[in-house]
């Protein structure tokens, strides 16, 4: 057995043979740390890598691809219809998110032999959890185990079809001597998973941490190596969770899940569009429907606002799940190109059911929520908006509209507004209302009846 010290950067996984202060990658500074790689008889034993030869491709012989069904429709969609044999999907998100709720749910409904790995949990506790999901699964093996060495042999034993890895970060080889989580044994561990689930066909739901800034813990390179990379995002303190995915081999990236926690773990969310608007029937100022998309996926939610005089000489600017610059930049417009005095007052904006929507076509809901708490006018539920507004005050078009106005007419709403300047559509197979307009000042006449 021979060693071999490095050092390597804690922050991106740069090497070097002598320690640094501050990185030449990315400029971090104090990140390099000693680690010794093992060599020889502690090696894992895995097969030998084929030799290979470079083939035409038209004398490759394509079979169809088999995806294992996870029973879970929404993670289903996201995969593109399944899991397919021998990949690798890490599944990342903060901390308490629901990742491995998701995972362990997921284990618990197959009825396949399926290997609960588990760096984090004792077996009493993972109990506890599936007592809640699923008591009644009987094909889920639960494993405690942090060496790999000892997890492939496990698996060489049992032969599941699926594997769950909770976390990588806690996983560890013993061809190199450092610590769980490090750049080294995250890269070289995930490295040995890959060719082992090449080489038997058994796909692999890897479970990852996040760092501060928010992105997957451990090397970039780690993101290269899997097939597939889901982010789970939410807030704790609401219930909805979407599932989103980052990378994906074998399916399309503009596809999302959306989940709903509960007691018993996650409660798919097949209409999410009918949970994000408020059910009660009496109209209330500040709060207008947007036509949305996530990714592919048309939603209608509830946008909330508050315009209140300002208590404080400063007025505050306060946003939930909405970029606030972008509110700051839409009360400019307001205040330029309509003449609306909204520089001494405080404005809050609320996106409800706590989903964090990132689409421009929220601007004129967003504009029109505002008057209408300033005004103190209620607008009529059965409205709802998809435009961008531009710097100018124009209202601009936006992508996929017809799918916005189709989810619109399909929940009952009876009026939309959308941009004059949206072409090449269609409008007259909608039963729905289709209001167009061009500029801010013609979104306040229409809603308000004011000049």
């Amino acid at each position: 057995m021979a060693k071999k010290s490095k050092y390597v950067c804690s922050n991106c996984g740069s090497n070097s043979a002598t320690w640094l202060g501050k990185c030449p990658m990315c400029g971090e500074w104090n990140s390099y740390e000693e680690e010794v790689v093992v060599t020889g008889k502690n090696a894992v034993k895995l097969a030998p890598v084929k030799e290979s030869k470079p083939t035409l491709i038209k004398d490759i012989n394509s079979k169809p691809e088999s995806r294992l069904d996870t029973k879970n429709g929404e993670l289903n969609r996201v995969l593109g219809g399944g899991i397919i044999e021998g990949s690798i999907t890490l599944l990342g998100g903060e901390p308490g998110i629901g990742k491995s709720t998701l995972a362990l749910q997921v284990a618990l409904g197959l009825d396949i032999p399926v290997l609960y790995v588990s760096g984090e949990e004792s077996l009493q506790q993972i109990k506890l959890r599936s007592e809640r999901i699923n008591p009644e699964s009987v094909n889920c093996y639960v494993y405690a185990e942090v060496s790999l060495e000892n997890i492939l042999t496990t698996i060489d034993n049992i032969q599941p079809k699926l594997v769950v890895i909770d976390s990588i970060q806690t996983m560890q080889t013993e061809r190199i001597e450092s610590t769980p989580g490090s750049v080294s044994q995250v890269r070289e561990c995930t490295s040995i998973i890959q060719r082992y689930a090449k080489q038997t066909d058994i796909p692999f739901i890897i479970i990852g941490h996040i760092n501060k800034e928010g992105s997957i813990a451990g090397p970039k390179i780690l993101e290269h190596i899997v097939d597939t990379v889901l982010q789970f995002e939410g807030d704790r303190n609401f219930m909805y969770r979407i599932l989103r995915g980052m990378k994906n081999r074998f399916g399309s990236t503009s596809e999302i899940g959306i989940f709903e926690m509960k007691n018993t773990g996650l409660r798919e969310v097949s209409n999410p569009s009918e949970l994000l608007m408020s059910q009660g029937n009496e109209n209330v100022s500040g709060v207008t429907i947007s036509a949305t998309l996530e990714g592919v996926r048309p939603l209608l939610i509830e946008i909330q606002a508050l315009v209140s005089s300002a208590v404080y000489g400063t007025p505050q600017r306060s946003s939930t799940t909405f970029d606030l610059r972008r509110l700051n930049m839409l009360l400019a417009v307001l205040e330029k190109r309509a003449g609306f005095r909204l520089s001494t007052k405080d404005v809050f904006l609320n996106i409800a059911g706590g989903l964090k929507v990132v689409d421009t076509a929220m601007d004129l809901a967003v504009i029109a929520s505002v008057l209408s708490s300033d005004l103190d006018i209620a607008i009529p539920k059965e409205i709802c908006f998809a435009g961008e507004i531009g710097l100018s005050g124009e209202v601009r078009p936006v992508s996929r509209i017809e799918q916005r106005i189709s989810e619109a007419q399909k929940l009952g709403l009876t009026e939309i507004y959308i941009s004059k300047h949206t072409k090449s559509v269609d409008f007259s197979r909608f039963k729905i209302k289709i209001t167009q307009v061009s500029k801010v000042e013609e979104v306040f006449r229409k809603l308000f009846g004011r000049k």
